[in-house]
Formats: C-alpha cells, sequence, structure tokens
C-alpha cells in the first residue's frame, strides 16, 4: 500500500478524485467550488442532488463581511472551524449558545439552548451572515423570528443535521429563502464542517 504523504499532492488528488466522480456543470459557476469543498468535507459525492445554494450566495456574504456585518454561528464548533485568514480584517464571528441568557431564556419557554440563542442575535442579525451546522432548532427558531418581522440577514448557510427536525427545518428553508441568499442540505445529513466548508470556501483559494 502506497501512502501519501505530502500535503500538496494529498490536497490535488482529493480534489481531481471529486471532479473526477462528479459532473459539476449543472450548477451555477459561482457555487461549484463551495459544492466541492462540502463533498470533500464529507466524503459523500452523492450530496450533490440533495444541495441548495443560491447563485448569489457567495456576493452576498461577500458583501455582508465587507459592510462589517458579523457571522453569527449556532455551536461552538462551526465557530471554531470558519477560517479567520481569509476574511476581511475586524470580522467577529459570534456564538450566543453558551451565554447565561441562551440557557435562562430556554428554561423559561421549554425551548432548547439553541433556538434561544438565536434570540440573542437579534441585535446584530441585520445584513449578517448566518451559519447553522448543528440545531435544527436554530433555524426553526431564525425562520421564526425573520417571519415575525425581525432582522434580515444577509445569507443564511445552513445545515443542521439529526433525526429529529433537521429535514423539516430545511425543507421549510429551501421551499422558501424569503428572498435571502441560501445554502442547504436537504435530508437528515449535514453538521458543523460542512456548514464551515461551505462558508470557508467562499474565500478559499480554488482547488
Amino acid at each position: 500500500m502506497t501512502r501519501l504523504m505530502d500535503p500538496d499532492a494529498i490536497y490535488r488528488q482529493s480534489f481531481a478524485t471529486i471532479r473526477g466522480e462528479v459532473d459539476l456543470s449543472g450548477l451555477p459557476a459561482a457555487v461549484r467550488p463551495l459544492a466541492l469543498r462540502l463533498i470533500h468535507a464529507c466524503g459523500m459525492t452523492d450530496i450533490l442532488a440533495d444541495l441548495v445554494i443560491d447563485a448569489g450566495l457567495p456576493e452576498a456574504v461577500r458583501a455582508g463581511l465587507a459592510a462589517g456585518a458579523p457571522i453569527l454561528a449556532d455551536c461552538e464548533m462551526v465557530k471554531a472551524a470558519i477560517s479567520r485568514r481569509f476574511l476581511p480584517a475586524g470580522a467577529a464571528v459570534t456564538c450566543t449558545l453558551n451565554a447565561p441568557a441562551a440557557a435562562a431564556i430556554g428554561k423559561a419557554n421549554t425551548i432548547t439552548r439553541s433556538a434561544a440563542a438565536v434570540d440573542l442575535w437579534r441585535p446584530h442579525l441585520a445584513g449578517a451572515v448566518v451559519v447553522i451546522g448543528n440545531a435544527p432548532t436554530a433555524l426553526f427558531a431564525l425562520i421564526d423570528l425573520i417571519d415575525a418581522g425581525g432582522p434580515r440577514p444577509a445569507a443564511i448557510i445552513a445545515f443542521p443535521v439529526g433525526f429529529v427536525g433537521a429535514v423539516e427545518s430545511k425543507a421549510e428553508l429551501a421551499a422558501n429563502p424569503r428572498a435571502i441568499p441560501i445554502a442547504t442540505l436537504k435530508g437528515r445529513r449535514g453538521g458543523s464542517a460542512m456548514a464551515a466548508a461551505c462558508f470557508n470556501a467562499i474565500f478559499a483559494r480554488q482547488p
């Protein structure tokens, strides 16, 4: 067995393999790098059929950050996985999941801490970039907040994962993006690594 150890060679071969197995030509050119890195992040080429990515998402994310808007993450794993190397100077990544107020709101309203944490986004949500990689309840809470007339983010990257609520929350977002550029993956699959990979692909060098 040959073990490939050179990082550049691994990088090249990984993406060459994906391109050899997946036809990305049906996607808008602007989102092909995102789909490529999402497949790379999870190792599953068949996600392509379930990806929903707005062609205007990359530009909306760049414009939001250029205007000084924050990145709002639903969990610490997403926050940690967002690469700071390519971000505009001063770009902030905020996660309110562990704020004491989130626990208090969740307990008082019998909702998950993830959903409660979204309420703490309200002062920062207008024009922000939302990245959800864990909790379907966070996506439901965000949708409800927007539908109730709350602030509107510049873009929503939503890859909540699991067996309860993941399918439904992403289906609702995909069916009605509310005139907001989105990226999501239909079905149960998702996760923090995929959400961060989608975001990072907007700024990373082309593989």
